[in-house]
């Protein structure tokens, strides 16, 4: 009879190859030393091919750039459960996954290394974004139908490696488009330059472009390759390419159609194999009518064109926006920061955004500044919005809305004058206490968890 507790080494092989939740373990040296069948299910890759290679290089999660549970638990020498985190996998899919760690010890105790498994939560992802409405690619989020139509193709224009353009306006997110696209492609692992063109003028424009030669104006000492040059087969973003002249654009032309640049001060020639991306916040196509860009390097850039809607076009997605900049100011900055307040999410969500997702961010960052942690609230925003709330005129569709947007400011300002104290409000509107209740929960008034009756609930 067996002892207890004292199972084969081949009955453990037979488990771990039954399970769904992948498994393998690392050595001291963070090499691969065993790898189950769900791993080389989950991540497409096979075990001869994993074991002995470096975790990361199976992997490739973002676990890796920083907070490695595995490394965490070799450190300390003890589990950590139910970290999510992702992976790529050899088809450069992402997989959402959850990790749990332990330390790999012998039968003395002594610790050999590291183990981990992980779960495919794929299914749950799509479920949880079949639910919220939301959909994620890159870093890139939203629930607006209009983002939603753009990703459903994103995926096979960054495989084309076509010419792209991108219009939107200032804000909008069109470097973070460019950036998917590229990561998204078979470039990801080659350079991603992004280079505003309306910020430089045409010789300073063109010399980070092409590059120069020593001799070619005044202060070149010495040759200088361009962005071009060091890009090799990456990508390079040419953001408001409708603020560049009629002579770059007679250059750029040249690198489309021919695929070769030639450096300032040089008599020779330089092939690229470098993919552009192409963004512009103006009406291209109104500009090429009035003669202000070039007919035939639209058409070059115009392959495949990506419109990005403005922010007070998708509101739908300011939530998950808010959401998403808390969550990585937290993680950057070391706050706690929980959300934002019912009256702060309104005056948010009644803005107009001129400047678009940039702006909602630098909102929240703000908020950031004046809240370490808790929500966010009313005083945490900028003056401006605040100002623009108390300014802006009303227009109401009947008396009864009327009536009722009065109501509730009058309400407000009572409690306000009586530093939030329930009873002396009702007092002073002529109304009894539970009355003044009724109304707090039909307005859906929010109150300090202090009054200024005794300094309690």
């Amino acid at each position: 009879m067996k002892e207890s507790g004292a199972t084969p080494k081949s009955e453990n092989e037979i488990i771990l190859e039954s399970i769904s939740d992948g498994v393998f373990t690392v050595d001291h040296n963070w090499r691969i030393m065993t790898f189950n069948r769900a791993a080389e299910e989950i991540t497409g890759t096979k075990r001869e091919e994993a074991v002995g290679r470096y975790c990361w290089e199976v992997f490739r999660s973002n676990m890796c750039e920083g907070d490695c549970a595995l490394k965490r638990t070799m450190k300390e020498g003890k589990s950590f459960v139910s970290s999510s985190a992702y992976i790529i996998n050899n088809r450069q899919k992402r997989i959402p996954i959850s990790v749990s760690t332990s330390p790999l010890k012998n039968e003395k105790g002594e610790v050999l290394g590291g183990v981990e498994t992980f779960r495919d939560h794929s299914l749950v992802e799509e479920l949880r974004r079949e639910l919220t409405g939301s959909y994620q690619i890159e870093d890139m989020i939203s629930r607006s139908k209009a983002m939603k139509k753009i990703f459903n193709i994103l995926y096979q224009v960054a495989e084309s490696d076509s010419t792209v353009l991108i219009e939107g306006e200032t804000g909008t997110g069109k470097e973070l488009m460019a950036s998917a696209v590229h990561n998204l492609s078979f470039r990801k692992d080659e350079p991603f330059f992004a280079v505003n063109c309306g910020a430089l003028p045409d010789t300073l424009l063109e010399s980070e472009l092409f590059g120069y030669k020593a001799g070619a104006f005044t202060s070149a000492d010495k040759d200088k390759p361009g962005i071009f040059a060091a890009s090799g087969r990456g990508t390079v973003f040419l953001d408001e390419i409708g603020d560049t002249s009629a002579a770059f654009q007679v250059r750029l032309l040249r690198v489309l159609e021919e695929k070769e640049f030639q450096p300032l001060g040089s008599v020779e020639k330089v092939k690229t194999e470098a993919r552009i991306i192409a963004a512009t916040n103006r009406d291209l196509e109104e500009m090429v009518q009035s003669g202000e860009f070039r007919r035939d390097l639209f058409y070059r850039i115009n392959i495949i064109r990506f419109k990005l809607p403005c922010l007070k076009e998708r509101m739908e997605d300011i939530p998950l926006l808010i959401e998403r900049f808390i969550k990585k100011m937290n993680r950057f900055k070391g706050r706690s920061v929980s959300g934002v307040s019912k009256d702060a999410m309104a005056v948010l969500l009644s803005h107009d955004y001129p400047g678009n997702i940039r702006e909602l961010e630098n909102i929240i960052e703000h908020g950031f500044v004046l809240c370490p942690e808790g929500e966010l609230g009313l005083p945490h925003l900028p003056a401006y919005l605040l100002e623009k709330r108390i300014a802006k005129p009303r227009h109401h569709s009947s008396i009864g809305e009327l009536v009722r947007v009065t109501e509730e400011e009058k309400i407000s300002e009572a409690l306000k004058n009586n530093k939030y104290n329930r009873s002396a409000a009702a007092k002073e509107l002529g109304i009894h206490k539970s009355t003044l209740f009724r109304k707090l929960k039909k307005y859906n008034i929010s109150l300090p968890g202090v009054d200024g009756r005794s300094g309690h609930v």
